[in-house]
């Protein structure tokens, strides 16, 4: 049995490797491929604008047919829109957007009582992994003196910085060791560097779809974990991954842990 999946923000970068990836994978059925209701290119078929041939699914911008379940690799702006037309017809949701507010995150915790949802700074299974061995190494080091640094690398068209990925990994890391306070790069006479701080660093250049290292500096001696995307196809296959989880779950608010059974 195919699961019928809708796109929101079916137009852009992702979304259009989604409905590549989507159309190409046997176990889904694209069914509805959503924009902004000013978007210039409503009514053209998705699957033509992704480069992947007609598929007789116009871009949208209201998510009229029946859908398993929706995922979402937009804009904040709009998203608010869309969690609630999903809370309406009570359909599950992948949240793969970054930069949400807070406010919108604790709507994404309220709604979950109702349906199921899954919500990741990242979908990438290399991300994932390298925030395991990240809390792992963060233990260990809890008491071993270690200064934390983060550095990301995005596209020079990313809007949010540092990403959401990076801030989660500091997340984790001070869950761990107690970090209280972060530095967003530095500059001037600072003076000797806190302990209880991380430092986040955001680099944008080119076309890079993102990287991230995790420096745990010490006297003497350095760890630093690093992931790094060669290209976006690592978060729309998390994403249709994702889908496929959230689809047979009941309501809850779930993450990439409980899709990779991590």
């Amino acid at each position: 049995m195919t699961l019928s999946i809708a796109i929101h923000g079916a137009a852009g970068r992702m979304g259009k490797r989604l409905i590549a990836l989507g159309a190409a994978d046997g176990e889904l059925k694209i069914v509805a491929a959503l924009e902004t209701p000013e978007h210039p290119q409503l009514g053209h078929d998705a699957g033509t604008l992704a480069g992947v041939g007609p598929l007789g699914v116009p871009l949208s911008a209201a998510l009229d047919v029946p859908a398993d379940v929706v995922i979402d690799f937009s804009v904040p702006e709009a998203f608010d829109p869309l969690l609630e037309t999903c809370l309406a017809r009570r359909v599950p949701l992948v949240v793969a957007t970054t930069g949400l507010k807070s406010e919108q995150l604790e709507r994404i915790r309220r709604a979950a009582a109702d349906i199921a949802i899954v919500w990741a700074p990242s979908m990438s299974l290399a991300v994932n992994l390298t925030m395991k061995l990240a809390k792992d190494a963060a233990r260990a080091l809890a008491d071993k003196d270690a200064d934390v640094e983060i550095i990301e690398r995005h596209h020079r068209f990313k809007e949010d910085a540092p990403s959401g990925t990076a801030l989660k990994f500091g997340q984790i890391i001070a869950a761990e060791m107690g970090q209280t306070a972060a530095a967003h790069g530095r500059q001037g006479r600072p003076g000797p560097r806190p302990h209880g701080e991380i430092g986040y660093h955001a680099v944008r250049t080119g076309d890079n779809p993102g990287e991230h290292t995790i420096v745990f500096g010490m006297l003497g001696e350095t760890i630093e974990l690093t992931v790094r995307a060669s290209n976006r196809d690592c978060y729309a296959v998390g994403a249709l991954a994702a889908a496929k989880f959230v689809a047979k779950k009941s309501p809850g608010l779930y993450n990439m842990n409980d899709v990779l059974g991590l």
